[in-house]
């Protein structure tokens, strides 16, 4: 199997042109499924049944994998065997029917108003880290994009005239609208912090470190948390907060929800659903 894992490799590097990380994900998937498979007398993937599928699912279940995990595992197996099958390799696809286990899915933690404010309160305004944390957790509250995205824009990404910014996913693009509390603190932290922050380098990210360099996803989880605690909030802060409670705050505010799901870059109106059960069971 460690052969015919290398060729559907080269199929999502050359064909597919899947981004580094999903290949990487795959390939730790399928090469624990064959060590898996290898201890147990099955070395080809023809070879390869149903029931020892089955069998790997259930090993992972033992091993206290999340089902979360679980499910992504079973995409990449689901994708290899399809695959095997598609080149001939293959007679019968054993992972065509096997399922999932059902994903609980959490609903997301979603700050109150007052919550929100006592937040966005915490950053101070005397140091350049401090002009800059409250321009990130302004942003982000008043747009509601992804932490990736926030520490992705750029300068040109920033149309401070008008008052939005454009962010990129792959091939497609969206502009997000922000008010007047984001736009005050992004005018102070470009005009007083950023430069100092860069220590006479050039950068052409919005947001940096205190090096000068590309904000990490984790250094702003961190930043999060401690703010979060410093405000007293109990529940539990990640990154997706402030994304959370944008759209439920914007949709309990009478928001159209196909505007909501433009703003937020969903490509399916049901994954903004979810925040109108919010609404209902808080008002």
């Amino acid at each position: 199997m460690t052969a015919d894992i290398k060729y559907f490799i080269g199929y999502l590097e050359n064909e597919k042109k899947a981004s580094k990380n999903t290949v990487i994900s795959y390939q730790r998937d399928l090469v624990q499924l064959a060590a898996y498979l290898e201890a147990k007398g099955i070395t080809e993937a023809e070879k390869v049944t149903k029931t020892s599928l089955n069998s790997y699912i259930l090993y992972l279940e033992k091993e206290g994998k999340a089902t979360t995990t679980i499910s992504r595992e079973l995409a990449s197996i689901k994708a290899f065997f399809h695959y095997e099958l598609r080149e001939g390799r293959i007679r019968r696809d054993p992972a065509e029917f096997i399922k999932a286990p059902k994903v609980e899915k959490k609903a997301p933690v979603i700050l109150t108003v007052n919550e929100v404010n006592a937040l966005l309160g915490q950053p101070g305004d005397r140091t350049p880290k401090e002009l800059r944390d409250k321009a990130m957790l302004e942003l982000l509250y008043a747009t509601g994009i992804r932490v990736s995205e926030l520490i992705s824009l750029k300068l040109t990404d920033v149309n401070m005239q008008v008052g939005y910014i454009t962010c990129r996913d792959r091939s497609k693009e969206r502009m997000v609208p922000f008010g007047k509390n984001a736009r005050q603190a992004l005018v102070q932290y470009m005009g007083e912090a950023r430069t100092e922050l860069l220590k006479g380098k050039n950068s052409d990210w919005l947001f940096t470190n205190c090096n000068g360099q590309a904000m990490s996803r984790q250094g702003f989880w961190k930043l999060i948390k401690q703010y979060g605690e410093k405000a007293g909030i109990k529940s539990d802060i990640t990154p997706h907060t402030l994304r959370h409670s944008f759209a439920a705050h914007l949709i309990r505010s009478g928001a159209d929800i196909h505007a909501v799901q433009a703003m937020l870059g969903h490509s399916d109106t049901a994954t903004t659903q979810i925040y109108t059960n919010y609404t209902a069971s808080s008002g």
